[in-house]
């Protein structure tokens, strides 16, 4: 079995759409910050540029460094474009943003930030924060569309399903391209890459891939497929089948269920699960197995994500549930 030869990325400071030929995908490396050693932390991009008219479309994964779905979708994705290419259009893809969490395995940046709340980040903040702006600046700006991919966080799992503000049309469509097990309407959120990207003009879509620390198969597959829609309706792809159609639940708000006592707890609902009111949902015992509480729908719903793990303290999360209304 051969091997592609080992070649190194080129080391940029920005994203110059303008300077990159036309072919061949192009592989970079973005300079986003240095380590206290000085050297760099560079951010792994790769750009498919046709030479022909067409949108600028993002699709970045891993700001959680532990949120590894979305790194295989991109793989996936490059994967397909070998065998039915761009016909118009860039295509930005960022297999892996948070390089440092990446590194140390876990969901929040090296200084306990979550780049998913601070952005836009400052450009004299700290070492997060600046992480966070350079990389909106010299990554995201040039952008015109942006499908941001996710997992649920540790101790969680997730449904497929697409946060998106389904007041504005274009994103309600893009929701709806992707075709999720549910959307969830979201207004940009201040704080968020999606919140920020909007802020910047870009059409943008959080796509929630699953479990977090694994690669999912089906997820990856049903996401990317949803990836190659939605290129076709932006005109970037040749319309060359129609998926199978799937029903999609809409729900207009969600909340959380949380514990009210600590203990011992197990879940018992499954994702994407349609629960009335006063339905089961997870029991919580005590140290020594006695039971302490039976919690129930408090409305009718469907399970968008669950925890997975029994370590409850008071105020952990139980449930995801999705109105429906």
């Amino acid at each position: 079995m051969s091997h592609p030869p080992f070649v190194r990325a080129p080391i940029v400071d920005r994203l110059e759409l303008d300077i990159i030929p036309a072919g061949d995908p192009c592989r970079l490396r973005v300079v986003i910050t240095e380590n206290a050693t000085g050297n760099e932390t560079l951010v792994p991009v790769v750009v498919v540029k046709t030479g022909v008219e067409g949108p600028v479309v993002g699709v970045t994964a891993a700001i959680h460094g532990n949120e590894l779905n979305g790194i295989s979708v991109i793989h996936k994705l490059l994967g397909q474009l070998k065998r039915t290419p761009l016909v118009a259009g860039t295509l930005v893809m960022v297999p892996l943003v948070n390089v440092p969490g990446y590194l140390q395995q876990q969901r929040e940046f090296p200084d306990g930030a979550d780049l998913n709340r601070i952005m836009p980040g400052k450009p004299e903040g700290n070492t997060s924060q600046l992480y966070a702006h350079r990389f909106l600046d010299r990554v995201i700006r040039p952008m015109e569309y942006l499908f941001d991919l996710h997992t649920a966080s540790t101790g969680r799992i997730n449904t497929l399903y697409v946060r998106a503000d389904l007041d504005d049309p274009d994103i309600a469509n893009l929701a709806q391209l992707m075709a999720p097990q549910i959307i969830l309407h979201s207004p940009k959120a201040d704080g968020t890459l999606r919140g920020a990207a909007q802020d910047l003009g870009i059409t943008a879509i959080t796509v929630e891939v699953g479990d977090p620390q694994r690669l999912q198969a089906g997820l990856v597959r049903s996401a990317r497929l949803g990836l190659q829609e939605a290129l076709e309706h932006l005109g970037m792809l040749p319309n060359v089948s129609d998926p199978d159609p799937v029903d999609v639940v809409t729900c207009r708000r969600s909340r959380w269920l949380h514990s009210d006592r600590g203990g011992v707890l197990e879940v018992t609902v499954q994702l994407a699960e349609v629960v009335e009111p006063g339905h089961p949902v997870a029991t919580l015992y005590n140290i020594w197995g006695d039971r302490v509480r039976t919690y129930t729908a408090p409305e009718r719903g469907i399970v968008i994500g669950r925890s997975t793990n029994p370590n409850a303290a008071a105020g952990a999360r139980i449930v995801h549930l999705g109105a429906l209304d």
